[in-house]
């Protein structure tokens, strides 16, 4: 039991230790990511500033934190496609294109939400 619980404990260590090292490394390459944690931050502080509901807070901190995790993936999509090749392929194109609309779909939901919490 020790041991599995010590090879546990290593696995989730290395888990957060590269989802660190993902984060360094997007942070100092992507500004879309600088920007919308700027975004995140400034969306954050304003829902503890209102006076909301535990679950009207939580819904805007869950969505912020789910552009971040959009623009991560699309950031890891985007090196992917351009590691393979940087030939220009319609289907690159694509697969690209439909990574940025995941982050820009995100991004509208979590307006949509601060619309329904500031006018409900």
């Amino acid at each position: 039991m020790r041991n599995l619980l010590a090879a546990e404990a290593l696995r989730f260590a290395n888990t957060v230790r590269w989802s660190w090292q993902g984060w360094r490394a997007a942070w100092a390459s992507e500004k879309t990511l600088r920007q919308w944690t700027i975004v995140n931050v400034l969306s954050a502080s304003l829902a503890f500033t209102l006076h909301l509901t535990a679950a009207e807070r939580g819904l805007i901190l869950a969505l912020g934190l789910l552009v971040l995790a959009a623009e991560l993936m699309n950031t890891g999509l985007e090196e992917a496609i351009d590691y393979i090749s940087k030939d220009q392929d319609p289907r690159a194109k694509k697969a690209k294109d439909c990574g940025s609309a995941a982050v820009a779909l995100t991004a509208i939901a979590g307006g949509v939400a601060w619309l329904v919490v500031l006018l409900g």
